[in-house]
């Protein structure tokens, strides 16, 4: 097959994570005669410094014009002020937008021969294997603000076609699973989650009868997913919470640098990134995780593109490279001697069959 992909490497780290995806990408691509063609373009702070916009006018034409999108990471110091009226998360909020995705997916599932390297006790993670569907484009984060020297608002609003379109998503996922969905919400606060609970609640009775359905409150979520992670299957949540939660997430798994993710729309075509961010303080010394960039080309293989021997490969590739004992430093530990950027890159490629 042929396809189109803006790929988009940002700041920090995201340049280094993504030059090693897509040699894993070329690798692919020679192993099952696919060609992909890559357009690099700006954002974030790096777009910022180069046309003072962080979602300059050539990156948003080559997005719209992809079959997929491969994103870095935005952000460090040098764009760090929150007061700063153009910063390089306006360039990812922009990005998500114009691609229209609102379901940000993100996979827990945990390699056995990590457990040394997370913070939770081993006995908390066998049998991990949970997906978090992140409503991304609406919330808070979307709402109006507003401020001045004594006050400031930012205004949560979820309309019923947002709810039902993200629910519809995180169901069709827990059918294809153990038939298990969790909607985390703040119900017992909130006005916009009791509105998300009710929706909810007549969407799963309309159309997904046979999808167990529980309802729990963000902070109860919080506690269960280091208490006992096992027990759940896909989560569903709105736009804050979800980006606090698959974030504590991640430490299940023993570091950011491992996770992928996936924001997907009415379409095919996603964006694909690693749910870290720019690690400024590591940037430019090929200390990087590349896993989590890895598997999520993985993922566009398999959501975008139908490619599911190709996705699986990458992911068989990941996981024995991990059981082999290769590691980067962030997942180490004290037993482990520790590779760099391009050696787990190199170690993966390798196994790619």
């Amino acid at each position: 097959m042929e396809a189109l992909i803006a790929v988009l490497p940002g700041d920090g780290i995201g340049p280094e994570v993504c030059t090693e995806g897509l040699r894993v990408l070329d690798a692919v691509a020679d192993q099952y005669g696919h060609q992909f063609k890559c357009s690099e373009q700006l954002i974030g702070g790096a777009a910022i410094d180069a046309t003072g916009n962080p979602f300059p006018a050539d990156t948003r034409a080559a997005c719209a014009e992809s079959d997929a999108v491969i994103l870095g990471a935005v952000g460090g110091p040098k764009w760090s002020d929150p007061n700063a009226p153009v910063r390089p998360e306006q360039g990812i909020l922009a990005l998500r937008a114009n691609l229209e995705v609102f379901a940000n997916i993100r996979p827990v599932k945990i390699i056995d021969a990590l457990t040394d390297a997370s913070p939770i006790k081993a006995d908390r993670l066998g049998g991990v294997d949970i997906i978090v569907i992140r409503e991304l484009t609406g919330g808070i984060y979307f709402g109006k603000k507003t401020r001045d020297e004594n006050l400031a608002s930012d205004l949560c609003i979820y309309e019923r076609h947002e709810v039902e379109r993200i629910i519809r998503v995180a169901a069709r996922l827990a059918g294809e699973r153990r038939g298990k969905l969790c909607s985390i919400d703040k119900a017992n606060v909130l006005e916009t989650s009791r509105f998300w609970r009710d929706v909810t609640v007549r969407t799963m009775e309309a159309e997904f009868p046979d999808i167990e359905i529980e309802h729990m409150l963000v902070d109860a979520a919080a506690m269960h997913l280091i208490n006992r992670p096992a027990t759940f299957d896909v989560m569903v949540t709105e736009n804050m919470f979800g980006d606090i939660l698959t974030d504590e997430a991640s430490m299940l798994a023993g570091s950011m640098g491992m996770l992928p993710s996936a924001s997907l729309g009415e379409t095919r075509r996603g964006l694909y990134e690693p749910i870290h961010g720019s690690a400024p303080d590591i940037a430019g010394q090929g200390l990087a995780n590349p896993c989590g960039m890895i598997a999520s080309i993985a993922m566009m293989l398999r959501l975008s593109f139908g490619l599911d021997d190709e996705s699986a490969a990458i992911e068989a590739a990941i996981d024995s490279t991990i059981e082999d004992g290769i590691r980067t430093a962030d997942i180490a530990g004290v037993d482990h001697a520790s590779t760099g950027t391009v050696g787990m890159t190199d170690a993966i490629i390798q196994r790619l069959h």
